[in-house]
This record gives C-alpha cells, structure tokens and sequence, in this order.
C-alpha cells in the first residue's frame, strides 16, 4: 500500500526564535519512495540529527514575522491492520531490558502516583497480558469523552482521567499511565493516520497520538483513542510521554497560524498520485488539503 503524506505549518514569531520540529517520518518506520524535502518560506537553513529515543529532529531559527515550513513524501507500508497477538505475555520487571525501565515510571503528564491505587482496584484481577492492556484501552476509550474542542496542552493522565475528556493524546497519556501502573513498559507515539480502511471521519485529524506496550520482548501498538486495529500508520516519534516529541518546540514566543497535514492512500497505477506534493505545485504554493 501506498500512502502519500506530508504537513505545512504556519506561525508568526515576534523576534528570531530558534526552533527545532518532529516531523519526519521515524527511521526504523515506513520505507519512503518519493519524497519533497523540508522547506521553508522565507528560505532558512536547517539541520537535524537524532535525540535520546532515536527520533529525527530537525533544528532551525525562525525569523521575526510569519515563516510556513512543509515537507510531503510517499511511503509504502504493508497494508494490514495493527497486529493483535491476544497470546502475548507480561514480562516480570526482574526480566525486562535495561532500556524498557524507563517506561515504567511517572513523566510529565504521566502522573502515575495519582492513579496507582485506581489501576490496581480495576485491572489487578484482569488475567496478565494482552488481555489486560486490552482491558486499559476500553477502559480509556469509554471513560474519556472526545473533542477537539476539550484540548489543553497542560492536562495530564490523571486530570484527563477526573475531567472524563480530551483528545488523542490524553486517551493515550491515561492509557499509558495505567499500563505504567500495573508494571507494563508503555510508551507514547505519534505519526499520521488517515481514514484508511474506516469511514471517512466527517472532523478528520491525520495526525494522531497512540501508544505501545511491551509484551513478550517485543513492542506493540494500541490505540485508546479508535480501540481499534488501523491500517496505514505513519510513525513518526516515540517517547515517555508527548512533552518529549513535540511536534515543534520554540525557545521562545510564536502563535501557530495554521496546521495542515495529510495522509491519502494512492494508487501506483497513477502516475501524478506518485509525486510527493501534487497540491502545492498545482495550487501556486497553496496547500488544499483537510486541516488536522
């Protein structure tokens, strides 16, 4: 399966402001056929390189007044749904990877200490395993409430979980708050998921918040938001929580503008549905595509 798919953001800075954005595609994702680099208006220089959970960051220094970055490409995944392996087993703190403890404690908005005695009462007497992260992301999906509308950038797992609201990230933020609790490595993604295999969602958002758990020496991919296995995820970034990938970090005031992302299947039948970014060359440098 083919995916194209790609962002333009805009934003005003009052003064020069150095910046550093996570947008590009993770490299152990999707293989990438076509891709348009980053660009920026005005033109600026860029570097990046790759932070402590091995995401690519790109580093640059906005000018003062409005500057529109972007970036397309096509990527080609495997077209099936997110695996389900209801066998898959919990592994015993004693026996994890040295590199999977760090998923186990509190971070910025996973604030464990709150919802420890909650997780235990509910999900101590749930079989170990799959089933029991099972259980965490029902839990999530039917206690929260969602809405674009309910977004906050400072709400945490534990206040989502008392306000009963939120969005991806915060279905994600308590899902992996109450796997942490019950001693389950659980860490939160991001990337792009289109409506690809579902209804078209009527308020689309191609670019998504989720997690995975470690189950079986091996990591796997939930979803409280869809509580449902997806296809064509486009992973971007992993960490312990969304204060660690953010999608851009400024030091330094700015007012996002606009944010636009996009994720279409394509067909490699059609020629122009190959090209990384049809719409801003056909457009004069307009992007017309469903906002996130």
């Amino acid at each position: 399966m083919l995916i194209r798919f790609g962002y333009e953001i805009a934003f005003d800075c009052p003064r020069t402001t150095p910046m550093v954005c996570r947008m590009e595609l993770a490299p152990d994702g999707a293989r990438t056929l076509a891709y348009t680099p980053f660009a920026a208006s005005p033109r600026l220089s860029s570097t990046t390189f790759h932070d402590e959970f091995g995401n690519r960051v790109r580093r640059f220094v906005a000018p003062a007044g409005r500057t529109t970055i972007w970036s397309s490409g096509v990527a080609e995944v495997d077209g099936l749904a997110d695996p389900v392996k209801p066998q898959a087993r919990e592994i015993a703190v004693q026996d994890l990877p040295d590199y999977a403890l760090r998923y186990l404690t509190g971070s910025r908005y996973v604030d464990t200490d709150h919802l420890s005695q909650f997780a235990w009462d509910t999900f101590g007497g749930v079989a170990p395993g799959w089933g029991r992260v099972q259980a965490i992301c029902d839990f999530v999906h039917a206690h929260l409430s969602f809405g674009y509308e309910h977004a906050r950038a400072t709400r945490t797992a534990h206040e989502a979980f008392a306000e009963r609201r939120g969005v991806c990230r915060d279905f994600a933020h308590l899902a992996v708050a109450l796997c942490r609790c019950m001693n389950i490595p659980a860490r939160y993604a991001n990337g792009y998921l289109g409506d690809i295999g579902v209804p078209v969602d009527p308020a689309p958002m191609d670019f998504n918040a989720w997690f995975e758990v470690y189950l079986d020496h091996a990591w796997f991919t939930f979803d409280a938001r869809h509580n449902r296995p997806r296809i064509g995820r486009l992973l971007v970034s992993r960490g312990r929580d969304a204060a660690d990938i953010p999608m851009i970090h400024s030091f330094g005031p700015h007012v996002l503008v606009s944010f636009k992302v996009w994720t279409d299947e394509v067909s490699p039948a059609k020629p122009q549905d190959m090209k990384a970014d049809p719409a801003r060359a056909a457009n004069g440098g307009l992007l017309l595509r469903r906002p996130g």
